[in-house]
């Protein structure tokens, strides 16, 4: 509240910001028989919270105006910093104890945040099989395509992040939606490929995909025959490719 007070001086803005901090939040019970249990964070944001990004990105500005100062790793060890909201990544060319260190002590120390060891990692890309999963892209080097003795750095979807448009896609076509009329349907369907394709059409894309309009056309033809007693077939004459993708107007990636 303190980085939000240096340029806000409304009271009554403040006051709501604090009031939305405070607000109790319903954590799910581990017996589902049992109603949800309702919580008062004492610290933190809400996780989830449509100003929760806008608060971290408010208070770890400092973090970044820290790394860049004189006696940051951003002038001692020409490191770079690249952050999203909480998540950040540090770029050198060596990442030894003194950085680490560094980071623990601002971030946990001097900030009073806490680093979450299970997703905090050195990595290496020039290794061997190393790669790095940040935004949703996965960073590595590959071969070169042409056979030629050098590789290059790739980004390519996650396989996270392809899981979880599959896991969007069943949402849109599941046998709960089967009363849905096939053109709104193929209509939610082409907005969210269209969407996750917007974003991840930077790098080696095209595995990604490919793949991902076979796992969506096996999907619409499988609830197109479910949406009937009689097996749905396409037209005489016209695979199933043709048809979904001509005739019903499903988008290809």
């Amino acid at each position: 509240m303190a980085c939000v007070a240096r340029r806000v001086a409304d009271g009554s803005v403040l006051k709501l910001i604090r009031r939305f901090l405070a607000a109790p939040v319903l954590e799910p019970p581990q017996d589902r028989h049992h109603p949800p249990r309702k919580v008062r964070p004492r610290t933190g944001t809400p996780q989830g919270g449509v100003i929760s990004p806008l608060l971290a990105n408010l208070y770890l500005h400092w973090l970044d105006h820290r790394f860049h100062a004189h006696n940051g790793p951003g002038t001692w060890a020409k490191a770079r910093l690249v952050r999203y909201a909480d998540d950040f990544v540090i770029l050198a060319r060596t990442l030894g104890p003194r950085i680490t260190d560094w980071v623990e002590a601002t971030v946990e120390g001097w900030m009073g945040l806490s680093v979450n060891r299970d997703k905090t990692r050195t990595v290496r890309l020039r290794e061997t099989g190393a790669s790095l999963d940040f935004l949703g892209y996965t960073f590595r080097y590959e071969q070169d395509r042409f056979g030629r003795d050098h590789r290059f750095l790739n980004i390519v979807p996650s396989a996270k992040a392809c899981a979880r448009q599959r896991q969007a896609i069943r949402a849109i076509v599941n046998a709960r939606t089967s009363f849905v009329p096939l053109p709104k349907l193929i209509g939610q369907i082409n907005r969210q490929l269209g969407g996750w394709a917007a974003y991840f059409g930077k790098g080696r894309s095209r595995p990604a995909f490919r793949a991902m309009n076979g796992y969506v056309l096996q999907r619409v033809i499988r609830h197109l025959n479910r949406r009937s007693q009689r097996p749905y077939r396409p037209p005489k004459g016209v695979s199933w490719y043709a048809h979904v993708h001509r005739q019903l107007g499903l988008v290809l990636l």
